[in-house]
């Protein structure tokens, strides 16, 4: 009788925010030991580089208000070929923990018997402080950061009055399409007009783009031409911005208000 197949063991890795040069060791160990990888959308193709050979990947993208694979579907594939005795790497951009459902999916895959490691990764939004050379927790302006997104999974939207009395800088994802509403929702909750605000589009690659200005004049950043993926961040911290000679990668674009 033939011996029931082995399980493969999956992976969760955090590619980082896009330049390849930002993935760790831990992660490119885990991509080369791989033999399918499953590959969100935001992932560079760059990434590739990083694959063993003969190593089947397939792009499962999920964008907000596009045409993509469904969460559950990501998960039933990833269990079928971990079933079928595969090593998998789900391949997400940034760190798996943080707006990356790694939660969901680790829990999914675990409660049906996997061995499951989770690999982190650079997250955009510390890829953004560092375009605009600025720290998140400059204690001369603040005591925290808060990271948040802009909308809920009820396609509500978050306790901007908590956000507001936090005092905190804030880090906000998934919010272009809800620019102005995040700008409202803070002014209504009692922050001021003219606390510094800034975007990062395409944080943390050579496509990188920023804008800065104030919380009252955040959806100006439209205009300006930056749209998603970008992170939105609020709080003193922003007055801080280097130029962008000394922050920001080579052939990134600042703007300001």
């Amino acid at each position: 009788m033939q011996a029931p197949l082995k399980p493969g063991k999956v992976w969760l890795v955090g590619v980082g925010p896009g330049s390849p040069d930002l993935v760790t060791v831990r992660a490119m160990r885990a991509l080369a030991a791989a033999e399918v990888w499953l590959v969100d959308d935001l992932v560079s193709p760059e990434m590739a580089g990083y694959a063993s050979p003969g190593t089947h990947v397939e792009w499962v993208g999920k964008r907000g208000g596009r045409c993509s694979v469904s969460q559950q579907r990501i998960q039933e594939l990833t269990l079928q070929h971990a079933l079928a005795g595969r090593a998998v790497a789900r391949v997400k951009g940034g760190d798996p923990l943080l707006f990356g459902r790694g939660g969901e999916e680790a829990a999914f895959l675990r409660g049906h018997g996997l061995q499951v490691e989770i690999v982190n990764g650079i997250s955009s939004g510390m890829a953004a402080a560092q375009a605009l050379g600025i720290a998140l927790t400059h204690r001369a302006h603040c005591h925290g950061v808060t990271f948040v997104t802009g909308h809920t999974s009820a396609h509500g939207s978050p306790d901007w009055q908590a956000l507001v009395r936090g005092g905190t800088t804030l880090v906000i994802y998934m919010g272009m399409s809800r620019i102005a509403a995040i700008r409202d929702g803070l002014l209504e909750a009692g922050m001021a007009a003219d606390v510094p605000a800034a975007v990062v589009m395409h944080a943390g690659s050579e496509q990188a783009r920023t804008w800065t200005g104030s919380l009252g004049t955040l959806a100006e950043s439209l205009t300006a031409g930056l749209a998603s993926p970008a992170v939105v961040l609020v709080g003193g911290v922003v007055s801080d911005t280097l130029p962008a000679v000394e922050a920001m990668a080579p052939g990134a674009d600042s703007l300001a208000a």
